[in-house]
């Protein structure tokens, strides 16, 4: 569904007073946008970690769906289940971002200063998701 939206769109979805998508989804968008300029990084510098960032960005969105939906499920019915997956689904993203940064950090010294910089960016974003996307998982195990 996130991969459908227009960014106006998906900002607004955000933005409204709902249940989801929110702090989840926006993590996992920001880790996946993350993984898009590792792949950047990637390309420039010839490595084959391009193709594996491209994937990381895909399989971000997916898990932000996911995490839309695992929210929605939680509040409908509070159950042991349900609370399971709200914990999964943030860790997963914090693990995909993780990988993000190992990337990005690989790519930032075999490109020039300006696509580093974008290397750099890439590392700090994700670095920022998986922080926050602990942060979830920690929370929803606490008992939201």
């Amino acid at each position: 569904m996130l991969n459908q939206l227009r960014v106006d769109e998906l900002l607004a979805a955000i933005g409204e007073r709902t249940q989801a998508p929110a702090s989840g989804a926006a993590t996992a968008l920001t880790a996946a946008l993350a993984a898009a300029l590792a792949e950047l990084a990637a390309r420039y510098a010839g490595d084959d970690d391009a193709d594996r960032a491209h994937a990381l960005a895909a399989e971000l969105v997916e898990l932000g769906d996911a995490d839309t939906a695992a929210y929605t499920a939680f509040m409908a019915d509070r159950n042991e289940e349900t609370r399971a997956e709200i914990i999964s689904i943030p860790e997963e993203i914090a693990r995909r971002a993780d990988e993000v940064v190992e990337l990005a950090g690989r790519a930032a010294g075999k490109v020039s200063a300006s696509v580093g910089g974008d290397a750099r960016a890439a590392a700090e974003l994700a670095r920022a998701a998986a922080a926050v996307a602990r942060g979830l998982a920690d929370l929803n195990r606490a008992g939201s």
